[in-house]
């Protein structure tokens, strides 16, 4: 079978202990794809590890952050001629299984850009309940603003066809960017889609919101990012 060109996009930083299984577990499950690691700065062997797995790595001069790392991710996509882009974390939290179906959705000619949602079905591992609650939060603004349903700002699991790719690396938000690219879909016409897909708990490592502090510093960090972009002007995804 021909497939479009695809990449999937693993952004990771300090992920030596996840990282050769993740490359693996999408190897098996989207053979078709290649696979880049973004390396954010990290100081343990996540290159090689990864390297070595058979990932692309792309080596940040030092940690820039999610927001541009997985940018760099999108730019490297747009000037190779990718189709279509999956990304995914570098810590094996999203089933790479699920990876086909949220391609699937925007192969299809529908949408545009397609986000796995934890709080769809049964996908969700156990999220803090401060962490949860902020999600809800952020989950209501951004239903509000894009008058459609949003349940999961802050899946980083998606998936993105040629006309996303392009607009995203011209124009992607920095630190914690899920929630504010919602918002750039919306204001440049890109079609979004939430599906119900799976997460695991990471095997190795610590997220940094298991602190109740944290989640709520950036649950208002992000509503102020929100309300920032919608008096942003972002181009129309045809480049208008």
């Amino acid at each position: 079978m021909n497939h479009p060109k695809t990449l999937i996009i693993l952004p990771a930083l300090n992920e030596a202990a996840n990282i050769a299984k993740t490359v693996e577990r999408v190897h098996k499950n989207v053979a078709w794809a290649d696979v880049l690691v973004v390396n954010d700065g990290s100081i343990d062997e996540t290159t090689r590890i990864a390297e070595e797995a058979g990932a692309i790595v792309l080596n940040m001069p030092y940690n820039v952050g999610i927001g541009a790392a997985v940018q760099t991710g999108f730019k490297f996509a747009a000037r190779n001629g990718y189709e279509f882009v999956a990304r995914l974390d570098g810590d094996g939290q999203h089933h790479s299984s699920d990876t086909i179906r949220l391609l699937e959705v925007v192969q299809s000619g529908e949408y545009d850009v397609a986000i796995g949602s934890r709080f769809l079905g049964d996908g969700d591992y156990g999220t803090p309940p401060m962490r949860k609650l902020g999600i809800a939060i952020i989950s209501g603004l951004l239903t509000l603003i894009t008058k459609q349903r949003v349940t999961d700002p802050t899946s980083g699991f998606s998936a993105f066809n040629r006309r996303a790719i392009l607009l995203f690396a011209k124009l992607y938000p920095n630190d914690y960017p899920e929630p504010e690219a919602i918002v750039l879909c919306y204001k440049s016409g890109l079609r979004v889609h939430e599906i119900a897909v799976t997460f695991h708990e990471r095997e190795h490592g610590v997220s940094q919101f298991t602190v109740p502090t944290r989640s709520i510093y950036y649950m208002f960090k992000v509503i102020l990012a929100i309300l920032i972009n919608m008096l942003r002007r972002v181009p129309s995804a045809d480049g208008n």
